[in-house]
């Protein structure tokens, strides 16, 4: 009988109920032979024994169940955010806390590329921070005259662009009628760009294109640096286009030997009809490999809560702004639930407004009348402001939902006081009301709108404080082991991958989070503090 490696640990961390902590763990052809103390693991034969992770802590690899590859192509272009934040090689880049600083930053990268006098693009913008005030072409104008520049916000949702871009694209002109194209006093468009069907045009004319996707194979190394960094052994894709280029570089990065992450990719529905959506999700479901999983469906409903464009139910926004913007028709999403549910192809839903949520349930309970769907697992993504009755009607459905813990933290004062107001906002998120109510669910970090960090997340989740240091909503705090549970075994569980990932035991891949430190001795306050060492992926040992 072959070798196979034994690991000693400080501390394992399980996620399984039957064995919930461990010394060592038995690693065979990248998966888990078995987990115990030494004595349990040498009955398996000859053994390696490794102690790389003796003074370490194990925890299952972080499962990501809603990221983009975007946050490793995003740093390509100029950062324009107001928190500092790390690059995928570890360093610090400061914020744009003004108007002026995110034009300087971009004056700088015109300037440093003055010789190719190609577009100029930036990202991680967010105009909540700067009051009323909205960043418009006039601004961008002062990065070039003669180049388009383009600013995406961090949301995702909204992009801006200057007075070339717009002229490039024919959308600096009077007459233009769109929700999406705010405008001037002059009758001309202001420069931002709410929702896909009014960014997409203008995305290849500032730049923003392909390579922010993250979709090659130096975006996807990119963000599997990011990913190790955090623990993360296992990401999504949540909606970057579908293009046989892209696929084909998912395909050889993530075959490499050195490649630390698997990746899995659903298909987004924007500009697809919803039977060519799954005739193709059914197709790519069979191109599938280990490290690249394919085959579900993502739809989008609304945008982004702090971009006003997410739809809300009554009273909608605090602050009298009008109401968001649909970004699926409801004939639409009632097709795409009910192909879903006929071709066994799982569906992950957008939904950050309450009345976004009511339309997926309402859908839902539609399809479910004509089709069986036994443990579909659809999911709701965001869900941001969900009450406690639609709760109860995802637990009749069988929605899983994942919640986007990091927005108390980075807008949870700006929805206290301008989106949302004070009620909503302490029940946003609301992770309490879903571990109560029995409604499967996970967390996540929406990278690059905010930082892939699981850790981070799930302090989030833990402590609910804002950038301010305010509590913000008490009642939906969750403890240690819920949040942990959320990053690993329920989130795997929203991909419909808990039978293979999410917990340490027998027969499932050998993927570790290692730790430097005990998430279950350190106060729950510091548990965004706790150093990651790497990972182990599939038996494959990758320092951060």
């Amino acid at each position: 009988m072959a070798a196979f490696t034994v690991y000693r640990a400080r501390r394992i961390h399980t996620m399984n109920p039957s064995r919930p902590t461990a010394t060592h763990v038995a690693v065979r052809d990248g998966r888990i032979l078995g987990v115990g103390d030494l004595e349990d693991l040498a009955g398996w034969g000859p053994y390696r024994l490794d102690e790389v992770f003796a003074d370490k802590v194990l925890l299952p690899g972080f499962v990501e169940g809603h990221t983009h590859l975007m946050a490793g192509g995003a740093w390509r272009y100029v950062y324009c955010g107001v928190f500092d934040a790390r690059d995928p090689d570890g360093d610090l880049v400061k914020g744009s806390p003004s108007f002026d600083a995110v034009v300087e930053a971009l004056q700088r990268r015109a300037q440093a590329t003055a010789d190719d006098g190609g577009p100029v693009a930036g990202w991680g913008f967010d105009p909540i921070y700067f009051g009323a005030e909205r960043l418009t072409r006039a601004h961008l104008d002062r990065v070039s005259a003669d180049r388009p520049v383009g600013v995406m916000h961090a949301s995702g949702h909204i992009l801006v662009a200057n007075s070339v871009a717009l002229r490039l694209a024919d959308q600096l002109r009077p007459g233009i009628d769109h929700p999406g194209v705010p405008l001037g006093d002059d009758g001309l468009p202001t420069g931002e760009l709410k929702g896909p069907e009014a960014m997409i045009p203008l995305m290849k004319v500032v730049g923003l294109g392909a390579q922010l996707e993250g979709a090659d194979g130096p975006g996807l190394r990119a963000f599997s640096r990011l990913a190790v960094g955090a623990g993360v052994t296992t990401a999504t894709e949540l909606g970057a286009p579908f293009s046989r280029r892209a696929l084909d570089a998912f395909k050889h990065e993530t075959a490499q030997a050195d490649f630390p992450l698997r990746l899995v990719w659903l298909l987004r529905t924007i500009g697809m009809t919803p039977a060519a959506a799954f005739d193709q999700a059914v197709a790519l479901k069979a191109e599938s490999s280990d490290r690249l999983r394919l085959g579900a469906v993502k739809v989008v409903a609304d945008g982004s809560i702090q971009g006003f464009s997410a739809r809300l139910r009554w009273p909608g926004y605090y602050n009298g702004a009008p109401q968001g913007l649909w970004y699926v028709a409801p004939e639409d999403l009632r097709a795409i639930y009910a192909l879903g549910l006929k071709h066994g192809v799982q569906v992950h839903t957008h939904t950050n407004g309450d009345e976004a949520t009511d339309l997926a349930l309402d859908c839902l309970e539609s399809a479910l009348r004509e089709h069986t769907g036994p443990d579909h697992r659809f999911m709701l993504q965001h869900c941001q402001l969900a009450d406690a009755a639609q709760f109860r009607r995802m637990k009749a459905l069988g929605f899983g939902v994942n919640l986007f813990a990091n927005h108390h933290f980075y807008w949870g004062d700006m929805h206290r006081s301008v989106t949302v107001g004070p009620e909503r906002a302490e029940r946003m998120n609301a992770c309490r009301t879903a571990l109560e109510t029995g409604v499967p669910f996970a967390i996540h970090s929406d990278a690059p709108v905010t930082p892939m960090a699981p850790l981070f997340t799930a302090w989030c989740a833990v402590n609910r404080l804002t950038a301010s240091g305010r509590t913000l909503g008490e009642a939906q705090r969750i403890g240690v082991m819920d949040a942990l549970r959320a990053v690993t075994l329920g989130a795997a569980w929203s991909l419909k991958l808990d039978s293979e990932i999410g917990s340490i035991e027998v027969g499932k891949q050998a993927d570790f989070a290692v730790l430097g430190d005990d998430p279950f001795e350190v106060a729950p306050e510091r548990l965004k503090d706790v150093p990651v060492w790497g990972v182990v992926q599939g038996g494959r040992v990758f320092p951060a």
